[in-house]
């Protein structure tokens, strides 16, 4: 499927789309950044994505499909699930005798068609299309999945009103098993990370948190209501009967060969109980830090860090900052047969293997502090605790990593910087913190522009006048230039920032990436925490040293054309009201 840089230089030359002249200085700029002539072209503008995608279709001879308009039949268009559509570009759209067609904007992507051609049993004929058509595709999807559920669920609620007896036996009713069912299906498809069922004065409201925001997802009739809340609380292990008390349970479910653990909250409100449930994937093997959003001096630093035989490496951020899967990501990384990992969680989010996890019971006195002291004389090599709450679990980390390990943990401080402060508030003391730390991550998530829904932008003379006021444009220009984001003589009119294509399907957004701030251990700032410096300070000398701020980062990440700089302002600004 590769394609010699001369073939795909004639061809262009040949088309007229570009003038001669032109593809000369790219092609010397490609040779220079060892780029193909085609990636240069379409960020200069002179190409489009997919007039080069056609070009390569005829070059190696691969049908080209516009399936803009194309109305495809919602069974075949189901056989690949929605998240793989969306992450791959790809969509089946017509199925022969022991044949399926799919459409993609990359067709040498080999390990999709494999998955695809296992998963359906047939052979797979890949065929190029543009991103419109994926666009097009996709709103046809949304719309033919809401009709298959909002069906169902229609069916299944009008039989519940028919069912009478106790509590139990509701809850093994055929018509409330595939609800709850199905508002799970839907949910995980969907890419939900929480589960909301709200109880209203005449109906059932149930909502998804996708990408950070709740979205109403459908609405059940009252009728509904006891039978789906007692059916949740029976998967969870809870009391079907208890209605005055908050209670919290977990169960887990298996979808298309993922396992993913629910953790259950029921609490009591006006018009009856409300349950919200987390859903937690529970593998994040495979995950990388560059996947994460790290990148740079950054990634280096955290790299050096894991390297280490002891220290602390602390993330930190607020609930849903991404700090968790984080710090399980590194667990990946130094899970190797030769070290002995042992984790102290509240609770166990994600299992894995040869990763000895325990999680706490404080209704039985079993707490972070008690664990910890339980784990050091276990030999462990690598110790994760899942928070550092409180000044006994703050002493005992920072003793375990000056004792020769090395300290993994989440810790409730807004910014790297401040979580310094943060552990001498707890009573950690300053030269502990000096010697024992080696780098703290602070980090937020930030929407993720949809591949198939986002555009680039220059910012105006009045945006750049704007942002000025909040960072250093030049200080920003040299991070850019240094990750050869942009060119090293180029300037702001250059850098094309990452915009949201809006329609009536799409906000543009889908997925989130992290946007992170990582202050290395350096002499300077031991001597600064030795002399209990302010958190100010501390950030201060941290950028001195080549630190990238959070809000530094979520512009990097935007002129990256990952997300949008009206969400990485949106998210900071959101943090600093709070």
């Amino acid at each position: 499927m590769h394609i010699e840089e001369q073939q795909l230089k004639a061809f262009i030359n040949d088309s007229g789309l570009v003038s001669r002249g032109d593809v000369a200085d790219a092609e010397r700029e490609a040779k220079e950044k060892r780029l193909s002539l085609g990636e240069i072209l379409v960020n200069r503008g002179k190409l489009s994505e997919d007039d080069l995608r056609k070009m390569k279709a005829y070059i190696l001879g691969i049908p080209y499909i516009d399936l803009k308009g194309h109305k495809i039949d919602f069974s075949v268009l189901s056989l690949v699930p929605e998240p793989i559509v969306r992450s791959h570009n790809v969509v089946a759209f017509k199925r022969g005798e022991g044949t399926l067609e799919v459409a993609m904007l990359n067709t040498g992507d080999l390990a999709v068609i494999d998955f695809i051609q296992k998963k359906v049993g047939v052979k797979i004929l890949p065929r190029l299309t543009d991103s419109d058509s994926i666009k097009s595709a996709l709103v046809q999807y949304q719309k033919g999945l809401k009709s298959e559920f909002g069906d169902l669920i229609r069916q299944e609620t009008a039989s519940i009103k028919q069912i009478s007896g106790d509590l139990k036996k509701i809850t093994e009713d055929l018509s409330v098993i595939r609800i709850v069912d199905t508002l799970l299906k839907h949910a995980i498809i969907q890419g939900a990370s929480d589960i909301h069922l709200e109880p209203l004065e005449k109906e059932l409201l149930v909502r998804y948190r996708i990408d950070g925001r709740l979205h109403d997802a459908m609405v059940l009739p009252k009728d509904a209501e006891n039978a789906v809340i007692a059916r949740i609380k029976m998967l969870s292990s809870l009391k079907l009967d208890e209605k005055r008390l908050p209670q919290d349970g977990r169960f887990k479910i298996e979808m298309n060969g993922e396992k993913i653990s629910l953790r259950v909250s029921v609490l009591p409100m006006f018009y009856g109980e409300k349950i919200v449930m987390r859903l937690l994937r529970e593998s994040v093997s495979g995950f990388t830090l560059e996947h994460l959003g790290f990148h740079g001096e950054a990634l280096e630093r955290i790299h050096a860090a894991t390297k280490l035989s002891a220290g602390m490496i602390l993330a930190t951020g607020p609930a849903g900052s991404g700090k968790s899967t984080a710090l399980y990501t590194l667990l990946d990384i130094l899970n190797t047969p030769d070290v002995n990992i042992s984790t102290v969680e509240d609770p166990v989010e994600y299992q894995m293997a040869r990763v000895n996890q325990m999680q706490v019971r404080p209704d039985i006195g079993f707490t972070f502090a008690s664990g910890l002291r339980s784990i050091v004389r276990q030999d462990p090599d690598i110790i994760m605790v899942g928070e550092i709450r409180d000044n006994e679990t703050a002493s005992l980390a920072t003793n375990a990593a000056l004792a020769g390990r090395l300290v993994l943990s989440t810790l409730p401080a807004k910014s790297a910087s401040s979580a310094i402060s943060r552990m001498i508030e707890m009573k950690t003391e300053p030269f502990l913190l000096a010697s024992t730390v080696s780098v703290v991550i602070g980090q937020r998530l930030v929407r993720r522009l949809s591949d198939a829904s986002k555009d680039r932008r220059a910012l105006t003379k009045g945006e750049l006048a704007a942002l000025s006021k909040v960072i250093d444009l030049d200080r920003m220009l040299g991070f850019l230039k240094a990750e050869k984001v942009i060119g090293p003589k180029d300037g702001w009119d250059k850098v094309m920032f990452g915009a949201p294509v809006v329609t009536k399907d799409s906000d543009g957004y889908k997925g989130r990436i992290g946007i992170h701030e990582v202050l290395k251990m350096t002499p300077t700032l031991k001597e600064l925490v030795l002399k209990g410096s302010t958190a100010a300070a501390i950030e201060a000398q941290a950028k001195k040293e080549g630190m990238m701020t959070l809000l530094e980062d979520g512009i990097f990440v935007a002129a990256q054309g990952l997300t949008a700089i009206e969400e990485v302002l949106r998210v900071v600004s959101e943090e600093k009201a709070k």
